[in-house]
């Protein structure tokens, strides 16, 4: 969060505000996944736990969400570009934190493509959802 405000990036942190051994990943993934579905061309969310895993999964069963798993730049740089993903899961067990940080950015800062081919295959995608 502090990243993300110095960077001077705008969000809304809906959880968890503290450390609870019992949380539920799939609890915090669902607010924030909701809150890109409601306008999933303009929306984005940031998830991050161990893996990184349950929570993309989670995020993506709900409507017009696309959710990467990224663990590098040039993933998340690409998930962009070509997938136009609304949200971004990242393995915190498996990066640092300055690796989190440019990911991050690079996934805030890339536009989708709106290449034929990846136009294409996101009507592929949506009809799937329907």
């Amino acid at each position: 969060k502090k990243h993300l405000t110095l960077e001077g990036f705008d969000f809304e942190d809906v959880g968890a505000h503290e450390f609870d051994a019992n949380d539920d990943y799939p609890d915090y993934a669902i607010d924030a996944a909701n809150k890109v579905s409601e306008n999933p061309d303009e929306n984005k969310a940031i998830l991050m736990c161990r893996s990184g895993v349950g929570e993309a999964i989670v995020a993506n069963k709900l409507k017009g969400v696309r959710a990467t798993l990224s663990w590098d730049v040039k993933h998340a740089k690409m998930s962009r570009e070509h997938n136009d993903t609304n949200v971004l899961a990242l393995p915190a067990d498996y990066i640092s934190k300055e690796q989190a940080e440019q990911i991050i950015n690079t996934w805030l800062d890339t536009k989708f493509s709106n290449e034929e081919r990846h136009e294409r295959r996101l009507r592929k995608i949506l009809e799937v959802e329907k």
